[in-house]
């Protein structure tokens, strides 16, 4: 993968170079962060590495400038700040994923690899209502109206279109998204679900994922 890492201290920043260059992946590594978002927004990555806590310009408002022009490209948050509210405004502000410092390479190497799974799939169109996914160009209509959706906010959408008149448990949201049970540990799921509904609900579809209460959600379902 074509990789790009905002991170402005060097022993971090040095790690994650080495060891994605050692993993086979492209690597370029930049120090602060209005260096980081022309690249992000003039450059093409598989995925981006972005640190919260940066000079010039902090993670978020990268990420914000990021999402605002219509760049769905798979965002990993490494933070320092690992309170449920912090990462919880990551989430809601764009990212597909975060890791709280000091992270397991091999789990940075393993979500890395899940975020960016999403963006390859093959040409098979989902249809709800006015709602239409497209896999062969990953995108989202309602009509005529384009949905800026994230990876995962994608990924999501695309399993409940799938499993349609049927609950989606969080657990098998947990596994399709990331491979893995995280259920109990945090609420990332809830996140991504919520911020989907608000897009849904601005093209008249507010209703359109349905909370089973102690069981998952569903689509199309009254």
């Amino acid at each position: 993968m074509k990789l790009l890492v905002i991170e402005d201290n060097p022993t971090t920043g040095k790690h994650l170079e080495t060891g994605l260059c050692e993993a086979g992946h492209e690597v370029l590594w930049i120090k602060d962060g209005k260096r980081g978002l022309d690249q992000a927004l003039t450059r093409q990555f598989d995925a981006i590495i972005l640190d919260l806590m940066l000079p010039e310009l902090s993670g978020m408002e990268i990420l914000g400038k990021i999402r605002i022009k219509g760049d769905r490209t798979p965002i990993l948050l490494l933070t320092a700040l690992g309170s449920i509210e912090e990462r919880v405004a990551g989430l809601q502000a764009g990212a597909d994923d975060y890791l709280v410092k000091a992270f397991a390479f091999p789990e940075l190497l393993a979500r890395l690899e899940s975020i960016t799974r999403r963006t390859a799939a093959p040409a098979i169109v989902h249809e709800i209502g006015l709602i239409k996914l497209d896999l062969s160009n990953r995108r989202v209509t309602s009509g005529v109206t384009e949905l800026q959706l994230t990876p995962t906010e994608f990924s999501i959408l695309e399993l409940l279109m799938r499993q349609k008149g049927h609950v989606v448990t969080r657990k098998m949201l947990c596994e399709h998204l990331w491979e893995a049970d995280w259920e109990g540990t945090t609420n990332v799921i809830e996140v991504h679900i919520n911020r989907l509904r608000s897009k849904l609900e601005k093209v008249r579809e507010p209703t359109m994922i349905q909370t089973v209460r102690g069981r998952g959600y569903t689509l199309g379902l009254n």
